[in-house]
């Protein structure tokens, strides 16, 4: 592949884009050309304007406990517009027979940091909590194969905890069926602590010792970022900085590729690209970007066995609705940054998110910006659902909740099916195998939250892995 000359990246979203970014400047005599069927850069990352309010319609912000978020805004020059959260806001709720109540101070997804605030929480029950306290004389599972989060966590911590805190933290993030998903693929810190710990408390514990003498060390380094951070332009900015680097003319839209050809000219291979207008187009490689089931379907033909692999990562989705409101029509006084609801609450409610306490620049005075989330495995229908279904029901669970009166000045819906791969068991294992095959192709690399992660910095770090994949196998060509 030493006479790669014109690349294709498929999806234009904030992997697709990283990877465009990326082989620009790993590559720079090699033509990127991006293309996409929707109307506009960013994939599911959309930040809307409305009147001084800042609406984020996918993810609303990204962790700091990876690099790559943050380096690339670097890089961008977008460092001066990344804003942390509130610190007067910094708690989660959990709802309980339809009220909110704290998190307990120092639960971190699966474990207590802290014994006292677990032990007074009104969310557990006196069984409950002595159940949980008895992880710490728990022995480790002599077990080194994968297992799913409900058997996990119920094995440490017991039913009630994982029912009523752990279930909806996770499912918050994954929106996943937790007696299908893997700890090993999405949380796989949690069963090294208890490998090397014997216990998640006794390993939290130290872990926050730790955690201490390097604060204590390092008082002298500058400012620390919050646990999570935005963008005061909102994250759009970083996909259309991305688009405005790559350069418009290297991207097309509203460009569906319906066929992808393996083909051979006087020995050479190279790869046929035909968009829903019957348009072909002659590719030296290609970056697949998009949901793994796509990327299936387009490489059905020309090597099978790799789109079987790809099509059996299975993927749900989630509907987000938006709400504005003046603040007084709120009656339940809130601390915290959002909440969380679990299953067994028989809720059509995931989650939600008091987006401007979170980050006060997203609404005007006086105004209060509610984020909404519905969907995922419990609930899959209502990813699709109409505007004119779902609002009502998610209206009136949300009143219920947080004693809201009257009418919103906006609401909002984004819709997005298909778009959370679920890391069932076994996932890590197929994602090997799926790498081993791409790997024995020259001119094919895939990338994007199908495989390793599925925030910001992991799309973007997947997709400048895909860029040097390339490079390398450019190389060996």
């Amino acid at each position: 592949m030493k006479n790669l000359k014109r690349i294709l990246i498929l999806g234009a979203g904030i992997t697709g884009l990283s990877a465009a970014y990326h082989c620009r400047k790993l590559m720079p005599d090699v033509k990127i050309e991006v293309w996409d069927k929707q109307e506009r850069t960013g994939g599911v990352l959309e930040t809307l304007n409305l009147n001084g309010y800042q609406i984020e319609q996918s993810a609303d912000n990204f962790i700091t406990t990876v690099p790559w978020g943050l380096e690339l805004c670097q890089e961008l020059g977008l460092s001066d517009e990344v804003v942390q959260t509130n610190p007067l806001y910094r708690r989660t709720y959990v709802v309980r027979k339809g009220n909110l109540h704290l998190l307990p101070d120092g639960f971190m997804m699966m474990a207590p940091t802290r014994m006292w605030p677990l032990a007074v929480t009104p969310i557990l029950s006196p069984f409950g909590k002595l159940r949980a306290a008895c992880e710490f004389f728990l022995p480790k599972s002599r077990e080194t194969g994968d297992e799913t989060m409900a058997h996990f966590a119920k094995r440490r911590l017991g039913r009630e905890v994982f029912e009523r805190l752990i279930e909806p933290l996770v499912s918050g993030v994954y929106a996943a069926d937790m007696d299908k998903l893997s700890v090993l693929a999405t949380l796989p810190r949690f069963r090294e602590m208890e490998k090397n710990h014997g216990s998640l408390i006794r390993a939290m514990r130290a872990q926050m010792k730790v955690s201490r003498q390097v604060r204590e060390q390092s008082q002298e380094s500058g400012a620390r970022y919050s646990l999570f951070v935005t963008l005061k332009n909102g994250l759009s900015h970083i996909t259309d900085t991305l688009a405005s680097r790559i350069s418009i003319e290297n991207i097309r839209l509203s460009r569906e590729a319906v066929q992808l050809e393996r083909k051979s000219e006087s020995g050479v291979l190279y790869w046929e690209c035909t968009d829903r207008r019957g348009t072909a187009e002659r590719f030296d490689a290609v970056i697949f970007a998009l949901p793994s089931y796509e990327t299936a379907r387009l490489l059905k033909t020309s090597h099978p066995k790799l789109g079987e692999l790809l099509g059996k990562i299975e993927h749900s989705g989630t509907a987000i609705a938006t709400f504005a409101f003046s603040q007084h029509q709120m009656k339940k006084k809130v601390r915290g940054m959002g909440f969380v609801v679990p299953k067994i609450e028989n809720s059509p409610i995931l989650a939600g998110s008091f987006s401007s306490l979170k980050y006060v620049h997203r609404a005007p005075a006086g105004k209060l910006l509610i984020r909404i989330f519905a969907g995922g495995a419990r609930a899959p229908e209502m990813a699709t659902m109409p505007d004119e279904e779902l609002l009502p029901i998610l209206r009136r669970e949300m009143n219920r909740n947080l004693h809201i009166q009257g009418e919103p000045e906006y609401q909002v819906v984004a819709h997005w099916p298909r778009t959370m791969p679920q890391y069932h068991l076994g996932h890590l294992e197929l994602v090997q195998e799926i790498e081993s095959q791409v790997a024995s192709i020259s001119d094919v690399a895939v990338a994007g939250n199908s495989f390793h992660g599925v925030g910001i910095p992991n799309c973007i770090h997947s997709g400048q892995q895909a860029a040097e994949s390339l490079q390398k196998k450019r190389g060996l060509g």
